[in-house]
């Protein structure tokens, strides 16, 4: 069922399991500020039984970032430039740039479990879309880049802290600094990728994961990721009361008591 296909967008749910697409091809799927609005929209639209989200892009790119006519000084028809954005004050600028991470923050949620399908190129705001999901099936023709950088502008769409958590700061920070490509075998060592496999076989790989995901019982699922994502806030000692809190959810909601 199509619930979303609009600016380059398209969101489809089948079961349990929706897929966003990039679609616009023509552009390498490169992303517009209509784009991240409707990437943000896909988000609200998705069904309370969905589970896992697959995002991919059309073509033969997963991203290649900004579309870079919002570079210009006339930007995209009706929507202010970079360079209108630059004279508004800084509160303004602040929720501008907080209006654009909406469309990178909602993969993440604990109810679902996000997958990037990724291909060719996954370059700036493509890269952070991808280090927004929890996992990364990769094609084996990937290259990864983060050239905000070299464009003398910062990554500032929410990926720039899973990078590090991904590969530590030393090479988060020398992949940032010189906007260098990360190709498939350093993206799986690395653990940027949670796997590679040839560019033909990538969309059945995506859906065998999925389907692996799907197996063990949801609301497990949803406490073990909540589990994880806090634990790099926590002390050892956090997280053991962490773990025995949800293990006593979990076994409640088995034994069929209430709280």
């Amino acid at each position: 069922m199509t619930l979303l296909d609009k600016d380059g967008v398209r969101l489809v749910a089948d079961g349990a399991v929706a897929t966003v697409t990039l679609d616009r091809p023509a552009k390498r799927n490169a992303q517009t500020f209509a784009v991240w609005r409707a990437l943000a929209e896909a988000g609200r639209l998705l069904p309370g039984e969905i589970r896992v989200v697959v995002l991919r892009g059309e073509g033969q790119s997963f991203s290649a970032g900004l579309d870079r006519q919002a570079f210009t000084p006339e930007g995209f028809d009706g929507e202010p430039s970079f360079i209108d954005l630059a004279r508004g004050s800084d509160a303004e600028v602040d929720a501008a740039i907080a209006g654009y991470q909406e469309a990178f923050t909602w993969w993440r949620r604990n109810d679902i479990v996000s997958i990037a399908a990724v291909q060719g190129h996954a370059v700036g705001a493509g890269f952070q879309l991808a280090l927004a999901c929890d996992l990364r099936v990769c094609a084996d023709d990937v290259q990864f880049a983060m050239r905000e950088t070299s464009l003398g502008l910062v990554p500032d769409l929410t990926g720039t802290h899973p990078l590090v958590s991904l590969v530590g700061y030393a090479r988060a920070l020398e992949i940032c600094a010189t906007g260098r490509f990360v190709r498939a075998e350093e993206a799986e060592r690395t653990g940027l990728a949670n796997l590679v496999v040839p560019a033909a076989e990538l969309e059945a790989a995506t859906a065998d994961l999925a389907a692996a995901l799907l197996a063990a019982p949801r609301d497990a699922v949803i406490e073990t990721k909540a589990l994880l994502r806090g634990a790099v806030d926590r002390t050892y000692d956090e997280q053991r009361a962490a773990e025995r809190a949800a293990q006593t959810r979990r076994l409640r909601d088995l034994a069929g008591i209430g709280d």
